[in-house]
């Protein structure tokens, strides 16, 4: 039957993306694994790489394409012993599954070819979203749950590219766990109700057709007298002259961001603790451990310890020291965390990346600084991959390079926190009751009152200036 390929969701915030790039062309041969076209999200551009085989019969969506909505229709593949040349773009498949439309997240396309109803809508991490056309069997009934067809010949089990590398991380076996997504298909939402239950097999399909309401809520309306809903274009253009400006559109990535912090400020209640940190000792150190760097094969040394590589791992150390701060919120609860997870704020052309440092409580100062260096390299080449800047704990923004003195900056969700970090100089200051010139930071934590209370928030503020100001504890 032929196969519909779909927008995948390649990030959970991607809502619409760019088709920038055909790598195959109508009548290539397709083979599962092959790459077939780049897409550009509202971070990163990407390579999308097929999950079944036959021939590419139809590209409905042309190269070039901006704003095209997750889960529209973009091809349309011919499966083995089907004449592409007969094969029809939209298909002609049967009503939509309910557990699929739980799932969809798209809104109706206009400017391409319908995607039928029944279609996975699985963010697809890497890989195309897909579906069979008039797969349901003679007899099935209009708008009934597609059979169970988790497990294909050879014992194959089908499911989504995201419900795999969440079954990887979470030590779920995919062979039990029984799908409720187009066709019997695993999706997230299957391995995630699976490791809830404390087994490795999921709720039947009918009960994980309710889970999305549980698991993605969707967003409150706002009560009478809540947040304003902003100016509207027209009500902007009329404070002034039609001649004085140009109007920018704003690029998936500035759309991301705006929607996404307008969130955290209007749902995670901010507050905010600032501390000078001593920078003397830790200046010393740096010094001396950056004399001391071995050199490679080109002279040059091994590695050169920036002030944000020690930032970075004292908050690495100080959520440890701190465990009840290392948490996230997760609506009916917190999820805390056994490692720290750093995100480092990296500016670029229209925006910026967050990397996240994995384990850094436990790396070594040049092991975070030859991956900050990676990271910021990549990020501003717009190569980095979604698990490289999705989720963390907490994040530092640096601005002391700019000349920023002090300023608070906006918590990234679902991160707990975030740290604004001021420039050092030299300040005078009383020691043993006397004056005495010292280089200073100024640094403010920005805290989810939801996660972290003033006291606890003081305590892991605290105990990153401990850190900063004795640095040998990093060494340790």
């Amino acid at each position: 039957m032929p196969i519909n390929v779909l927008m995948p969701a390649l990030s959970p915030t991607m809502e619409k993306g760019n088709l920038a790039k055909w790598l195959k062309k109508e009548g290539d041969a397709v083979k599962s694994g092959d790459v077939l076209a780049e897409i550009e999200t509202d971070k990163a551009t990407m390579e999308v790489e097929a999950i079944d085989e036959g021939v590419l019969a139809k590209i409905v969506v042309p190269e070039g394409t901006a704003d095209v909505p997750v889960n529209d229709l973009i091809a349309v593949i011919a499966a083995e012993g089907e004449d592409p040349s007969s094969v029809q773009a939209a298909g002609g498949g049967g009503k939509a599954a309910p557990e699929a439309k739980a799932e969809a997240k798209s809104e109706p396309t206009s400017a391409t070819a319908p995607a039928p109803a029944d279609q996975n809508t699985t963010p697809g991490g890497g890989h195309m979203s897909y579906e069979r056309v008039n797969e349901a069997p003679e007899g099935a009934q209009p708008g009934g749950t597609a059979p169970q067809q988790q497990a294909g010949a050879g014992g194959r089990v089908f499911a989504s590219p995201l419900a795999r590398r969440i079954a990887k991380q979470e030590g779920v076996d995919l062979a039990a766990v029984e799908g409720s997504g187009p066709h019997g298909r695993i999706i997230a939402r299957d391995v995630q109700a699976a490791k809830a239950s404390g087994g490795t097999k999921a709720p039947a399909p009918q009960a994980a057709a309710e889970a999305p309401k549980a698991a993605a809520p969707a967003p409150k309306a706002a009560p009478a007298g809540g947040a304003p809903a902003g100016l509207t274009l027209d009500q902007v253009r009329g404070f002034y002259a039609k001649d004085s400006y140009e109007e920018v559109p704003l690029d998936g990535m500035r759309k991301t961001i705006a929607k996404r912090l307008t969130e955290a400020m209007q749902v995670a209640p901010h507050f905010y603790l600032t501390v000078d940190c001593e920078l003397d000792a830790l200046m010393k150190l740096r010094e001396t451990l950056n004399a001391s760097a071995g050199k490679d094969k080109d002279g040059k040394p091994a590695f050169k310890l920036s002030v944000n590589d020690f930032v970075i791992k004292a908050m690495g150390l100080a959520l440890t020291r701190v465990p009840a701060a290392n948490a996230v919120w997760a609506e009916d609860r917190v999820l805390r965390f056994k490692q720290a997870e750093v995100g480092v704020a990296v500016a670029i052309d229209g925006g910026l990346f967050t990397p996240v440092i994995r384990r850094a409580d436990e790396k070594t100062l040049s092991t975070i600084s030859k991956e900050m260096k990676d990271f910021a390299a990549r990020a501003r080449a717009k190569k980095l991959k979604p698990e490289e800047y999705q989720g963390g704990v907490t994040s530092v923004s640096n601005l002391g390079m700019f000349g920023i003195k002090h300023f608070t900056a906006v918590i990234n969700p679902p991160q707990s926190s975030i740290l604004a970090v001021g420039a050092g100089e030299k300040r005078v200051v009383v020691k043993d009751g006397a004056p005495a010139v010292v280089q200073v930071m100024t640094c403010t934590l920005s805290c989810d009152h939801r996660v972290l209370d003033g006291a606890l928030g003081a305590e892991l503020i605290a105990a990153f200036k401990g850190l900063i100001e004795n640095p040998m504890g990093m060494l340790v």
